[in-house]
């Protein structure tokens, strides 16, 4: 995906999706001409920024950092399915 299609789908412009790069927030890979291209999740990264700093009225630097840690806790959480159902365990215990 390129930047604008990425900003088309997260329904943000393509101004506020160059910041988040430059910020860090999203990866984007260049290509030989200086084109940023984007993984198929970017635009639902990008929502999720939006959101996190306008309704928690985080500033950016909090908003990566709790972009982290839902994403640890994603990684955890299925760590935790995954050994519940070999022990067969009901998963919500």
């Amino acid at each position: 995906m390129d930047i604008g299609m990425v900003a088309a789908a997260s329904g943000t412009h393509p101004e506020l999706v160059r910041r988040f790069v430059e910020l860090g927030l999203v990866p984007a890979r260049p290509d030989g001409a200086g084109r940023w291209w984007f993984d198929p999740t970017a635009p639902e990264l990008v929502r999720r920024i939006v959101r996190l700093h306008a309704d928690l009225s985080l500033n950016y630097a909090a908003v990566a950092l709790v972009i982290d840690l839902l994403a640890r806790i994603d990684v955890l959480e299925g760590k935790r399915w995954l050994i519940r159902s070999r022990t067969g365990t009901a998963p919500w215990i």
